[in-house]
């Protein structure tokens, strides 16, 4: 399998049952970031994709990743090395849960596009499966954790499946998470909204919403998603 060349990095993904996908890409856009941001955490590494933008996009100092299948911990780590941020990126080999119990740490900037399983993730590859699987990290478990892990002024950002949206915010208003941002993605004009990307707080605030379309008609780009991802995607 060919690596997936970025505008600033290059991913190497043959041995991770999570391959490069829109959602990943979509959310390491779009979420905020600040220059008080120091320190971020990315739940679920993968091929670490997201952590690499967040080191192309900010100046934290500290950007740590979790990944707990072997394999995709490996790589990610091998394309921290092999970017330009090698000495601020950091792969932890755990599961989420073991991870939140030990670490003292908090941090600015909590960010996951967290394995989700819907009924049409059903595929013949059972390692993709588990990867998809949500019982690898229930939400509980995830909200749990990341209000532990968050500064009083940090940020957690999560894309997940539209339907699950007002389960998540009922969740997360369990440990005195908040949403604060929401942005609604739907492939085309005409389909319907597939994805939330969703900004959690402690403080409670009017929610801004919002809805991002993809794509116009077949590879016609919007601008709005366009101008989201150009930093990163080669032919944008």
């Amino acid at each position: 399998m060919k690596p997936f060349q970025f505008k600033q990095f290059i991913i190497h993904q043959d041995r991770c049952a999570m391959k490069i996908g829109t959602d990943g890409v979509l959310l390491g856009s779009w979420v905020p970031i600040s220059d008080e941001m120091n320190s971020v955490l990315d739940i679920g590494a993968g091929t670490g994709v997201i952590a690499l933008m967040m080191a192309q996009r900010s100046y934290a100092e500290t950007i740590d990743a979790i990944e707990i299948d072997d394999q995709a911990y490996e790589q990610a780590v091998e394309n921290f090395e092999a970017s330009d941020w090698g000495d601020r990126l950091f792969c932890y080999h755990a599961s989420f849960q073991e991870f939140f119990q030990e670490i003292d740490d908090e941090y600015d900037l909590l960010i996951s596009n967290p394995p989700f399983y819907t009924d049409d993730y059903k595929t013949d590859d059972s390692t993709r499966d588990m990867a998809r699987f949500e019982d690898a990290l229930p939400f509980e478990h995830l909200f749990i954790g990341v209000s532990h892990l968050l500064s009083q002024k940090g940020k957690f950002a999560v894309i997940l499946p539209y339907k699950e949206e007002n389960k998540v915010i009922d969740i997360a208003k369990g440990v005195e998470l908040y949403p604060q941002k929401i942005t609604r993605v739907k492939g085309t004009p005409s389909s319907e909204i597939k994805r939330s990307m969703m900004l959690f707080g402690f403080n409670e605030v009017l929610v801004k919403t919002d809805e991002l379309i993809i794509e116009n008609s077949r590879h016609q780009y919007t601008e709005e998603y366009i101008k989201l991802t150009k930093d990163f995607y080669l032919k944008m």
